[in-house]
């Protein structure tokens, strides 16, 4: 059941990813080709199952239809299932789904126009700490903070200010710094609203976790995306964002694995 749904929420995560950066409405009109602009009959537009009876392509205009399509419908109905399969019918579930789909609409952006809609980030980090009070953060730093609390939810809320705060402002920092050594922007704002919209749904433990995984996938693979490409290194810019929401998503479903093997790692 979860699965299912999450395949409707990729269907219109896919509206999004098109319309946000060009700043149209997702909910009018009604879903047309990008091509021919005609709009999408129901039938053909069933997620997944439309793309491969039309063979990827837009039945009128035959113009070919992004693998982006299929590919965020699936990973989004997958996150979906393995969340409520993991957490069950919890709060925690309905948090990580809301978050894998917010996660998978942000990676898609990135990677096609280079873009994180403040819908996603700023919109997302709010919900963050509304997710904060009723599904509870790991709360062991925030209560050395605050010994005094006893409310297990304010210490969420704490954590959940704690991971956006710290980690988005580190990131923010590093771009600064950056900007101000090579006189040029190296990481865009988009990418530490991101952050801090992690931070809000993760805590501090989680959102640090991410961005040492994110920063390590990144650039192991823009280096070698670059190498077989034949890309410059100079002007081609990463989709950083895309790296942070895959790792963000592998620590939120795998934290206690991950946290385990990094301290082997450093040990």
């Amino acid at each position: 059941m979860a699965g299912l749904f999450g395949l409707l929420i990729g269907s219109f995560l896919n509206v999004c990813v098109y319309r946000l950066p060009r700043d149209l409405s997702v909910v009018r009109p009604r879903s047309f080709c990008p091509s021919c602009e005609t709009m999408i009959a129901w039938y053909d537009n069933v997620p997944v199952l439309s793309y491969l009876v039309l063979g990827g392509r837009c039945r009128k205009c035959q113009a070919r239809i992004p693998w982006r399509y299929p590919a965020v419908e699936l990973v989004t109905a997958l996150l979906f299932a393995w969340s409520v399969w993991h957490f069950g019918p919890t709060p925690e579930a309905l948090k990580y789904c809301l978050f894998s789909a917010i996660m998978t609409a942000l990676v898609a952006t990135d990677i096609e126009e280079r873009i994180l809609p403040d819908e996603f980030t700023l919109g997302g980090a709010a919900l963050g700490f509304v997710m904060a009070w009723f599904a509870p953060l790991n709360t062991a730093i925030s209560h050395l903070i605050a010994p005094n609390l006893t409310n297990e939810r304010v210490f969420s809320l704490i954590e959940a200010a704690l991971g956006a705060a710290v980690s988005g402002g580190s990131v923010l920092a590093v771009a600064k710094a950056y900007e101000w050594l090579r006189h040029k922007e190296g990481m865009g704002l988009g990418d530490v609203k991101m952050v801090f919209m992690i931070g809000a749904f993760l805590g501090l433990q989680g959102s640090l976790l991410t961005l040492i995984f994110g920063s390590m996938a990144g650039g192991v693979g823009g280096l070698a995306f670059i190498l077989l490409t034949g890309r410059d290194a100079s002007t081609y810019q990463l989709p950083f964002g895309a790296f942070l929401g895959a790792s963000a998503v592998t620590v939120a479903m795998f934290s206690q694995a991950l946290i385990a093997w990094y301290m082997r790692l450093g040990a």
